[in-house]
């Protein structure tokens, strides 16, 4: 279990805009909403804004405890969502990293611009070199993912990554079969 509690926690990775199409703030409504339904802890970025502040409010409506992590110098521009179960505020990018990685159990990506990949690759690659042993999964629905999972097929087939590196970014269109993925004795 993470650090954060006796529950099962959840870290979402997603945008801190909400995107141009509103199928981007339905998903994130949805994931916020399903992790807390499952009695799941949802941690994230702690802002109020974009798909960030959507998943968590969602979560917060459904019932769910929602723990956000901000740097300091965050804190206006995300807007630091006051009305969590817990908002950590830390120094800076880094510490916000390591600490949501420190709460988390697994790890939910949903659409987002280079921040949100930023915090996936973070992941991988403490996978990678086995620092952590944790799901990652990928919600890549509409085919929002579909390029970079390419890409990433790429660094494959050109050497740099191992095969079975790769297999451990799960990926699925469908949040439900995803988050069972994530913890399916539980689903």
């Amino acid at each position: 279990m993470s650090e954060s509690a006796n529950r099962f926690s959840v870290c979402v990775f997603c945008g801190a805009k909400p995107g141009l199409d509103p199928i981007y703030a339905e998903l994130a409504r949805a994931a916020g909403r399903a992790i807390a339904e499952r009695g799941w802890q949802m941690v994230y970025g702690g802002g109020r804004v974009g798909l960030m502040g959507i998943a968590a409010d969602a979560a917060l409506a459904a019932g769910g405890e929602v723990i956000g992590v901000i740097p300091e110098g965050m804190l206006v521009r995300e807007q630091g969502h006051r009305s969590l179960t817990r908002l950590e505020v830390v120094p800076d990018m880094a510490v916000r990293k390591t600490r949501m990685i420190a709460l988390s159990d697994a790890f939910l990506t949903l659409p987002g611009g280079l921040g949100t990949l930023d915090e996936l690759f973070e992941v991988l690659t403490l996978r990678q070199v086995r620092f952590i042993d944790k799901p990652i999964v990928l919600l890549n629905a509409h085919g929002y993912f579909d390029r970079l999972l390419a890409m990433c097929e790429g660094f494959v087939q050109a050497g740099f990554v191992a095969p079975q590196d790769m297999t451990s970014l799960l990926h699925d269109g469908d949040l439900e079969r995803l988050l069972n993925r994530l913890r399916p004795e539980r689903a």
